[in-house]
């Protein structure tokens, strides 16, 4: 199976770009202008779905998967090792990737759309907040064990991101982050969207 993810540089979907590397599947990747909704290819991305936005993962029966949650589980699903084992593994998983997504995630897109001084400083401290209760419940090399998986790189981004508006990130998940960028799958993707490993 072939699969196409349309991304754009930096955003969310730059999770799903390293898993699909680490996984050694075939796929393809398409960048996509946010602001114009066109992809490189010229294609008017809202015909790929009507969101508008990024990540959307295409299968090779056409079907489209949009929302990082639902795309980094379905990626988890294929290549078990990136998912989370055990009887309420998949439950966990969706666990700590919604709260990433509508804790974590969306608390940074105020600081996109330009939030004044008073309001960043607000953001971040609640930001590093959410972030303190995950690295409150670390206990192994990554969120959920001694490997990496789709969580972890979900959060990789969003340690980006508070790299680049100056949000201080808890010790513990500095140290994933840390290990994350060792990888070449890490690397790959972010060379492959022109993004420096900082």
């Amino acid at each position: 199976m072939v699969l196409k993810l349309y991304y754009a540089p930096g955003a969310c979907s730059l999770a799903s770009h390293i898993c699909l590397i680490e996984g050694e599947g075939q796929f393809e990747v398409e960048r996509v202008d946010l602001k114009t909704k066109v992809t490189a290819s010229g294609e008017d991305f809202r015909t790929i779905t009507a969101k508008g936005y990024v990540p959307a993962l295409m299968l090779d029966s056409g079907e489209v998967i949009t929302e990082n949650v639902a795309v980094l589980a379905y990626i988890a699903k294929e290549i078990p090792r990136l998912g989370v084992l055990g009887e309420f593994g998949q439950i966990r998983l969706l666990e700590v990737l919604a709260y990433l997504s509508t804790e974590v995630h969306k608390s940074f897109e105020q600081l996109f759309l330009g939030a004044d001084t008073e309001q960043s400083a607000k953001i971040a401290a609640n930001i590093i907040r959410r972030l303190q209760y995950l690295a409150d419940r670390l206990y192994t090399d990554y969120l959920f064990g001694d490997h990496p998986g789709v969580a972890d790189f979900y959060l990789f981004v969003m340690m980006r991101w508070a790299t680049m508006f100056g949000v201080e990130v808890p010790a513990p998940l500095l140290a994933i982050q840390e290990r994350l960028l060792a990888r070449p799958s890490v690397h790959a993707a972010l060379r492959s969207e022109g993004l420096d490993a900082a």
